[in-house]
């Protein structure tokens, strides 16, 4: 079985409809958001591109401040109204970044996150799901989503983990941002 490991160069962040009318239900939503900005600030240090989506705005509202105020300028922002995040502008977008890897953060899991990791999965891509930054209105749902994207093949990781396998030394040149966006997620810090 081969070993994959997260690096930069071949990563992009996908994060999936965080959004207005949405994240009132989605259990630990806080935590979340919290997650997936520390995600997005991390990948803003590491150079690794973001891609946000956005489910049928007109009724669910667009994301939330938090997280689009988080959005860097050159971020690739896509409306959609199929459940799967990888719709043919998300995957046009990944192969001309030359991105094979995507780490997932969004809601909610047992819906979009899932059908999206299970697409990624079936164009041969390598999907990390950032498990502390995925929910849903309904815990025991997505928990089964999590384990049936797994037994496809999708990497569960969280925030930490995914932050120091990216950088694979502490003399990384963004160690210091990163750290900080890792820091930013704690209680403490707020």
């Amino acid at each position: 079985m081969p070993i994959h490991r997260l690096h930069p160069s071949r990563t992009a962040l996908l994060v999936i409809d965080l959004q207005e009318r949405m994240m009132p239900t989605i259990h630990g939503a806080d935590a979340v958001v919290m997650n997936t900005v520390a995600m997005m600030e991390i990948a803003k240090a590491l150079s690794i591109p973001i891609i946000l989506t956005e489910q049928y705005t007109k009724g669910l509202g667009k994301s939330v401040p938090t997280i689009s105020n988080a959005l860097p300028p050159d971020a690739h922002v896509f409306e959609k109204s199929r459940f799967s995040a990888l719709t043919a502008d998300v995957d046009r977008t990944l192969s001309a970044l030359g991105r094979s890897d995507v780490l997932i953060c969004g809601i909610e899991a047992h819906v979009c996150v899932l059908q999206t990791t299970l697409d990624l999965l079936a164009t041969g891509r390598q999907v990390y799901l950032v498990s502390d930054a995925i929910s849903s209105s309904e815990p025991e749902q997505g928990n089964h989503a999590i384990r049936r994207m797994e037994r496809n093949g999708a990497v569960t990781s969280g925030v930490l983990s995914a932050s120091y396998e990216l950088m694979q030394d502490a003399n990384h040149p963004a160690f210091k941002a990163v750290l900080t966006a890792v820091k930013s997620r704690l209680p403490s810090a707020h």
